[in-house]
């Protein structure tokens, strides 16, 4: 007798077993992944081009949702603020409370507490140069507060635009609803975190778990796919190897008659 207990269509068989197994892991994956993503994260899309070159007008981004607190320099968050139309934004960290923000030094950059700052992701003015703002500027950041600036600061209308309101333009970290941390459409993936600010007090925030989630829901998508196409590609095989040809036997002698 075989070891093994075959039903018709070779259900019941090892391979049976492991494809069922495969397709209630991939369950879990798959709807653990998109459960655990609901929790933690929040997709916006982008409304203006104030944020380009890193994110375009209309991009599909994933927020990990994230208490003000956790706010680092260089993050880019949405937040919501009645003196910025009480509506989501998308804006980047530029200084937290207590930092003296000012721009620009000789060489066109933003200075956090008189340190330049390097931000790659500017791009080059009407003029062909590089600068960090088109207007000077010199703020006190006040406590617990956020300054929000825009990549495309030519175009942009931020922390630079309020300056004369309360706050000297800043935001509280509670308004903080979000940190970006991937633009799925189109696929750019992680947002890099600016190295610029990685060297003032508190450094720079690492990413969600947002590359872990899609990957148990694409592996969990697979092991689904693949543990529910066993049993049709087991029948289809089994038909196949038990059709025998027309005719005579191979083999078999004619029996020829006298």
């Amino acid at each position: 007798m075989s070891g093994n207990i075959r039903t018709k269509g070779g259900r019941g068989s090892l391979g049976s077993m492991l494809s069922g197994l495969a397709v209630a892991v991939g369950c879990v994956l798959f709807l653990g992944g998109f459960v655990w993503g609901a929790l933690l994260y929040q997709p916006y899309s982008v409304p203006s081009d104030s944020m380009t070159p890193t994110l375009d007008v209309g991009s599909k981004v994933l927020a990990q949702r994230v208490d003000g607190a956790e706010v680092r320099r260089g993050d880019v968050v949405v937040f919501t603020d009645p003196l910025w139309g009480n509506t989501p934004t998308v804006k980047r960290v530029a200084a937290v409370g207590g930092d003296t923000v000012a721009c620009c030094d000789r060489d066109g950059r933003l200075t956090v507490n008189g340190e330049p700052v390097e931000e790659p992701y500017l791009r080059p003015g009407p003029g062909g140069r590089i600068i960090a703002s088109g207007t000077e500027f010199s703020v006190t950041v006040p406590d617990a507060n956020l300054f929000l600036l825009g990549d495309d600061r030519h175009t942009s209308l931020d922390s630079r635009t309020h300056m004369e309101e309360a706050g000297r333009g800043s935001v509280p970290r509670s308004s903080v609803v979000a940190r970006v941390d991937a633009v799925v459409w189109p696929a750019k993936g992680l947002l890099d975190r600016p190295e610029g600010f990685a060297g003032l007090p508190g450094g720079i925030s690492e990413p969600g778990p947002v590359m872990p989630l899609l990957a148990a829901i694409a592996a969990g998508g697979v092991l689904v796919l693949a543990g529910g196409a066993y049993g049709p590609v087991v029948r289809r095989t089994s038909r196949l190897t038990k059709r025998r040809p027309t005719g005579t036997a191979p083999g078999a002698r004619e029996k020829v008659g006298t």
